[in-house]
């Protein structure tokens, strides 16, 4: 589809033309005869399955890399012959931007204007501007390595704008971000657009997409789509529709019985509702209505021009036994507390979780998610508090209570150095999976997860979405009872995180208990009770329902999950001031 980002008649700012670029042993080219046109000051989202061709389009746009055939023009400026003149006039912010952690933020300010040979009399008076700008001022001394995600965003982008630039170009900015800090970062990024500079970025968040002048949607190398956000809803208006007044696990029931149906091209959870997305000329199934319309939005659109999510039903949960359903409490934490030194990282925290449920750990980024999720694995000690998983006391039994869960980390923890198949045979050995059980499951893993073109590949080098697949397959190849997931779709594209919560549902509906932290909030309305960390401390537990009514104001009516969210924290935050 023909690009609309530069008026007719008009030089744009950026040019590609007929690009493509194969990596050494791949078996398809990463861009595949490009085309995309982005005038000046214009806001623009890549958009796109793991693998599509995002991020090396970015590098090219940057000289980074060169093209095999094809062209990339910024302001006139060829990207082969004068790749240092667009590197002068642009700004770059990678996927791991390097910042050092044991250098403090006004440290990391000047090395970077070190590296832009910024001149030192303009040093103090930008550092002061940049500082203001992302609200850095107040922890211009503290190591980088102690900031939050979110200000760890920050200040990489401060260290972007040391040399403002005419082109901005950032690789998932807000990637394991919270809402709060997502938010606060995409005031910023709309400001530099409004202050002229061309901006494109790639997301993984479709919300931030629609806030973008044009999208760009990449698959296997191709442009998809290109255009405004607006332009692509026209092919899902009037496709999208709710089903009502669902609870626990009679929505995962009828969610997965509905994706069987031909009539329906997608469908997730909502709260107590069920939301589907249609195929082209059909209305929605009879005999479960009363359906309501629901507005269609850029994700129903990404989905429909991707052809739709490929799975149907969990081949994984097939493949289990089911756990006893008894109702059963299996995790719990009583006045968990943990102290680094003078620091309360997690304060008297303690909650329940019943077999076969989803339980969710929302709060901002430092809140003390993760620190309570390596308390109920066992991987450290509370400082006082007791974490039991089936009935067995982390501090007094550790073994027969770590073999009833598998964990998937935050960070991506299996063995860089180690092929795919290494990685599946070294944690079913770890699991306890021996002889002809072990092959099995290893095997089972394997079709599943669709690993094996990658089994000889060392996980280090895995695309993002394959790396998260096999970090689940390690985690639930000895069949668990309980499983934690600690923001296990961080960074994925919508159709890897349909694929990974048709498995999560799945495993819930086989008794499986599930424990998960998600910055994706349409993701929190997938569990069945979240419980709301701020500071350290559970300020709000309930139903997403519950904390959606809960957080309901004059000014917000009928509020979103992120919406409650950032209005639930605000309201402990003022609280806490009081």
């Amino acid at each position: 589809m023909g690009s609309p980002g530069a008026a007719p008649g008009a030089v744009p700012f950026i040019s590609v033309e007929g690009l493509t670029k194969t990596f050494k042993g791949a078996a398809k080219p990463a861009l595949d005869n490009l085309g995309v046109s982005i005038a000046r000051g214009q806001m623009v989202g890549l958009v796109g399955p793991d693998g599509s061709g995002k991020t090396t389009l970015l590098r090219l746009l940057i000289g980074l890399l060169t093209p095999e055939s094809g062209s990339v023009t910024v302001k006139g400026f060829d990207s082969r012959r004068e790749a240092a003149r667009i590197q002068d006039i642009s700004g770059y912010m990678p996927q791991k931007f390097g910042l050092y952690e044991d250098l403090t933020v006004l440290e990391n300010l000047n090395l970077y204007a070190d590296l832009r040979d910024a001149p030192k009399s303009e040093r103090k008076r930008r550092f002061g501007e940049l500082l203001a700008f992302t609200d850095l001022g107040r922890f211009q001394d503290r190591l980088a390595g102690r900031l939050s995600g979110g200000m760890k965003q920050k200040l990489g982008l401060a260290c972007v704008l040391i040399a403002t630039p005419e082109l901005l170009l950032l690789d998932e900015p807000s990637v394991g971000v919270d809402p709060l800090s997502r938010r606060e970062l995409w005031r910023m990024i709309g400001q530099l657009s409004q202050e002229g500079i061309t901006v494109v970025l790639g997301t993984s968040y479709l919300d931030e997409a629609e806030r973008c002048s044009q999208v760009i949607l990449l698959h296997q190398g191709h442009n998809l789509y290109s255009g405004p956000p607006d332009m692509a809803l026209d092919g899902v208006r009037d496709r999208s529709f709710a089903l009502r007044g669902l609870a626990g696990n009679e929505r995962r029931e009828t969610l997965l019985g509905l994706l069987k149906e031909g009539s329906v091209m997608d469908g997730l959870v909502q709260g107590g509702d069920i939301k589907i997305v249609t195929k082209k000329g059909q209305g929605p199934p009879s005999g479960l209505g009363p359906w309501a319309k629901k507005k269609a939005t850029f994700e129903d659109a990404f989905i429909d021009l991707l052809g739709g999510p490929t799975m149907g039903e969990s081949n994984l949960a097939a493949r289990m036994a089911d756990k006893p359903n008894d109702g059963a409490v299996v995790v719990e934490a009583i006045n968990l507390t943990k102290r680094f030194g003078d620091f309360t990282a997690v304060e008297g925290n303690s909650f329940r979780i019943r077999r076969g449920r989803i339980f969710g750990l929302l709060g901002p980024n430092g809140a003390g998610k993760s620190t309570t999720f390596k308390m109920m694995c066992g991987l450290i000690k509370p400082t006082s508090g007791v974490a039991k998983i089936a009935g067995h006391s982390l501090a007094e039994r550790p073994t027969q209570a770590r073999s009833h869960l598998g964990y998937m980390a935050q960070k991506f923890s299996l063995y860089d150095q180690l092929s795919v198949r290494q990685n599946l045979d070294f944690f079913s050995g770890a699991y306890g999976l021996f002889g002809k059980v072990r092959k099995e499951r290893i095997g089972l893993m394997e079709e599943v997860f669709d690993l094996h073109p990658y089994l000889r590949m060392n996980a280090g080098i895995l695309p993002l979405g394959i790396k998260q697949r096999l970090a689940l397959a390690c985690a639930v190849m000895h069949q668990p009872d309980v499983l934690f997931l600690d923001e296990p779709t961080s960074g994925v594209d919508p159709l890897t995180r349909r694929e990974f919560w048709l498995h999560i549902n799945n495993l819930a509906l086989k008794g499986v208990t599930v424990m998960i932290t998600t910055h994706f909030m349409e993701e929190a309305e997938y569990c069945d009770i979240i419980a709301l960390i701020f500071r350290g401390r559970n300020v709000a537990s309930g139903s997403p329902d519950e904390l959606k009514a809960r957080a309901k104001t004059e000014a917000l009516e009928n509020p979103t999950m992120e919406e409650a969210f950032i209005e639930l924290i605000a309201r402990s935050d003022l609280d806490h001031m009081a």
